[in-house]
């Protein structure tokens, strides 16, 4: 499918007017994949991956300040474990707009009592965006665009608006969007009708998609208006939905877990996709580090002291100014040292820390390093 490209003459039929967003951060997520540095009272959230002096949260709410244009109109949904850490790094986000689960219930409850309580706020209206805390963005301009012209789709249709990656190469960790028939312009961007979303796919199966041109990666952020979500959501998903409406945030943790990508988006009929590029990369596990660190002509990612002979393809962390990690003949492995943990795994099984992490689990011996 040939992309389309957006022209002046289509511009200029829409309002050029910026809408207004309010930006809900998802922070309530584990991490689990970057252990040992990400643990129960620490998650992946509020740790300083690149070494900016910011974490992934703080990286992430001043970049959707940029649309939010203040912190009265940015809000953040957590869990109450770790709800104290969120006031501590976002002291200037209003307490009203901290919205704390009993018990984490995945993305679809947390997309449902937020929708409830904007609409009780701001009308059924107000335009709504969920973000990852997690994410990493390379181009903020760039990001601040597109997120505004997911502003203007979602106010002038009645459609649930996701952002596409485009593709950089054949991923099978992603989730992909197969864009349809074109539904106009907005801020210089064309958005699509989602004729289906696909989950993660075999590598055969991605370079197809890669190569058809016409599938993004889904980057699992969402914008659309909070009584169309509240509409889609009692048609697609009136389990979470209804006891919400009746009982309030009390019935938490009998809600459903389930993430907004199953429980609505891959179900309605009302999806959009605009498919962009911002530099984009979800950090979900240690291999992310590489891919944004890594210079041109190093052998190694080393954040931390390392002395290595014969070592090529390695991923070092450890930021404790008096440790040495010394190695000798590795490749394509990752070593983690965080307090009293040492991690060594190769890179191609990063994905299996969540395994170590169960039989941590099953041991009482070391509940303390969870």
């Amino acid at each position: 499918m040939p992309l389309y490209t957006c022209n002046v003459l289509e511009l200029s039929f829409h309002d050029p007017m910026i809408r207004p967003l309010f930006p809900v951060i998802l922070a309530g997520g584990k991490g689990e994949r970057f252990w040992p540095l990400s643990r129960q009272n620490r998650p992946k959230q509020f740790l300083d991956l690149d070494g900016s002096g910011k974490s992934l949260l703080q990286a992430t709410a001043d970049r959707l300040l940029l649309v939010a244009g203040n912190w009265d109109n940015l809000w953040v949904i957590t869990s109450s474990q770790i709800a104290p850490q969120v006031k501590e790094q976002l002291p200037q986000l209003p307490l009203h707009n901290l919205l704390i689960e009993l018990q984490g219930r995945d993305t679809a409850a947390a997309v449902a009592w937020t929708s409830l309580e904007m609409k009780k706020r701001y009308g059924d209206d107000a335009v709504i965006g969920f973000f990852p805390a997690d994410h990493w963005i390379g181009d903020l301009q760039a990001f601040a665009n597109t997120l505004n012209a997911a502003a203007e789709v979602a106010a002038d249709l009645a459609v649930l608006v996701t952002l596409g990656i485009k593709p950089a190469f054949p991923s099978t960790g992603y989730g992909y969007i197969e864009q349809g028939a074109n539904i106009g312009c907005f801020n210089d961007l064309p958005a699509y009708h989602v004729n289906r979303f696909t989950e993660k796919p075999n590598r055969q199966t991605a370079e197809k998609f890669l190569s058809a041109g016409s599938f993004s990666w889904n980057s699992g952020m969402f914008i659309f208006r909070a009584g169309v979500v509240l509409e889609e959501l009692h048609i697609h998903a009136p389990d979470i939905i209804e006891p919400l409406e009746k009982h309030g945030p009390d019935i938490y943790p009998q809600l459903p877990k389930m993430s907004i990508d199953y429980a609505l988006m891959e179900k309605t009929t009302s999806a959009c996709v605009i498919p962009a590029e911002f530099g984009w990369d979800d950090l979900g596990d240690w291999n992310a580090i590489e891919r944004l660190l890594k210079k041109e002509g190093t052998v190694n990612v080393e954040l931390g002291n390392h002395v290595g002979l014969d070592t090529q393809g390695a991923i070092i962390y450890d930021r404790d100014p008096e440790n040495v990690v010394v190695t000798i003949g590795l490749e394509d492995v990752v070593i983690v040292r965080d307090c009293n943990v040492t991690l060594i795994v190769k890179k191609d099984r990063t994905q299996q820390i969540k395994q170590v992490l169960q039989i941590l689990q099953s041991d009482p011996r070391f509940a303390q390093l969870l």
